[in-house]
């Protein structure tokens, strides 16, 4: 089963590349296309948008799992072992009921976006702003195995130390910043 998730995410990860990498072309293309040759391809202003919406909602089930997104550990740090695991349990607790209130809201908004188009390349807009039920969903998931296994007494030493911050290498550090 972790084969199957752990190759799920790397799907994701290709897919970060490509919407960046795909956004990277078409703003260049256009660029070269408005001072080169005087025109443009009004169809790569509204994808690179929309790609740049779907990069940073995929990113962020992306980097919720991999303990990646921001934290103040200024508190938890002087905690014991026990607080620190409360904290853990009150941190995903927040985390699930913001997500869901996102997916809601995604849920509330969908049947007008799914009656708008866009301008330029008539897509319906749920396809843009429907990302908010992959990601609401997506942290939501992570978050309830996270407070399932603290409840259970499964987390490791090596999670509650990087909720903390502590006993990084040089190495995941680089990746965070």
């Amino acid at each position: 089963m972790q084969k199957i998730i752990d190759t799920f995410y790397r799907v994701l990860e290709v897919l970060l590349i490509f919407f960046l990498s795909a956004m990277a072309v078409m703003v260049f293309v256009n660029v070269v296309m408005r001072y080169g040759f005087n025109s443009g391809l009004n169809v790569s202003d509204e994808l690179s948008r929309y790609f740049f919406v779907w990069l940073t909602f995929v990113g962020a089930v992306v980097a919720f799992r991999e303990h990646a997104h921001l934290g103040v550990e200024t508190l938890v740090v002087l905690f014991g072992r026990k607080g620190r695991i409360i904290c853990m349990i009150l941190s995903n607790i927040i985390i699930i009921a913001v997500s869901a209130i996102f997916f809601w809201g995604t849920w509330k908004q969908a049947p007008i976006n799914a009656s708008m188009t866009s301008p330029v390349t008539k897509l319906p807009m749920i396809w843009v702003y429907g990302i908010g039920f992959f990601t609401g969903a997506g942290v939501v998931l992570i978050a309830l195995e996270r407070l399932f296994r603290l409840l259970t007494g499964r987390v490791t030493e090596e999670e509650i130390s990087a909720f903390v911050g502590e006993d990084m290498s040089l190495e995941h550090l680089s990746e965070r910043a």
